[in-house]
């Protein structure tokens, strides 16, 4: 690097070609960001200008009459992720924390591996594999959920309903093992960062390992933590095969989690091929519009609340 009349260094001609390459980098995923946007919303504005915003909240779904709302496939994304991650979390934390603070080394790394393992799987199978042997295997089970947990006051409404084994309980469940992965792996990481001396100080002032796990490692990783939730969720949010599979494609919304359902990405996936008419396409891409502006401000929700307590952290030292 040469230096200047002014004194100061003169950027070769290498790092102006590499600075140049990293901003055509960020240039062109802003723009194909950009283009997927603007190309879903433009063939999704006829749908928009014939139903207008009563298609976010409209259940009907008839291609023979032309009549479509998506309120049913974007209820069914929504809860299927929502039990996804209520079931994925607590397991991905638990993983984490084994790895990381119990487990012996020769069976930290294998357990470690395997989880990474788990994401490596194509969704086709987990959805192969949910259809045809953990979907007869609840079937058989969802007596006993009808008959002890679909008694419960309020609670047994959710789980009322034939032994069908497919179903948005059965999609959810689905969901968690894929997303598992995910959020086991961030968080088996962050954890294995924080300082030693952190840890250390808390036992020696008496703390319990489960109150060093809860103020001291979650505390310090906590924006990770959430970060790594949020990938899972955006991760649910758009998977297609596994649970085209699992969930039943029923264009119905119950509410018992063991009846049949519908999300977005299984309507587009199911019936994309067989849209006839202008509209029954467009109705399709309004709601592939949809599932992307829902990925989209959950991410910057995500990104605004980690940046709210990497504030928080700075002003408190942590």
């Amino acid at each position: 690097m040469l230096a200047s009349s002014s004194g100061s260094p003169r950027p070769s001609v290498g790092d102006i070609f590499f600075r140049s390459l990293a901003g055509f980098a960020a240039l062109f995923v802003l723009l194909v960001l950009f283009g997927v946007a603007v190309a879903l919303l433009w063939r999704s504005l006829p749908a928009f200008q014939h139903f207008g915003w009563s298609f976010l909240w409209t259940g009907t779904w008839d291609p023979v009459r032309d009549l479509f709302g998506g309120w049913i496939p974007i209820a069914g994304t929504l809860i299927s992720s929502a039990i996804a991650l209520l079931i994925a979390v607590p397991l991905a934390y638990g993983v984490a924390l084994f790895v990381t603070s119990l487990a012996p080394a020769w069976l930290g790394r294998p357990v470690g591996s395997a989880i990474e393992l788990l994401a490596a799987i194509p969704s086709i199978i987990y959805g192969m594999w949910g259809l045809f042997v953990f979907a007869p295997l609840f079937a058989k089970a969802e007596p006993w959920i009808s008959a002890h947990i679909g008694t419960l006051p309020y609670l047994g409404v959710l789980f009322r309903g034939p032994p069908m084994g497919i179903g948005m309980l059965t999609a959810g469940l689905i969901l968690a093992i894929m997303v598992l992965p995910f959020i086991a792996s961030i968080m088996r990481d962050v954890f294995a960062v924080v300082p030693p001396m952190l840890k250390e100080s808390a036992y020696a002032l008496g703390a319990t390992p489960w109150e060093v796990q809860r103020h001291v490692v979650l505390a310090y990783t906590r924006s990770a933590v959430l970060g790594g939730i949020f990938l899972g969720l955006g991760r649910a949010l758009g998977e297609t095969m596994a649970v085209t599979f699992v969930i039943g494609n029923a264009h119905q919304l119950s509410s018992s989690l063991l009846k049949p359902g519908n999300s977005i990405a299984a309507l587009l996936a199911n019936e994309f091929a067989e849209a006839s008419s202008p509209l029954y396409q467009s109705s399709l891409l309004a709601l592939g519009f949809i599932l992307f502006v829902m990925t989209l401000v959950i991410l910057i929700l995500a990104r605004l609340l980690l940046w709210r307590l990497e504030t928080a952290q700075g002003k408190a030292g942590l």
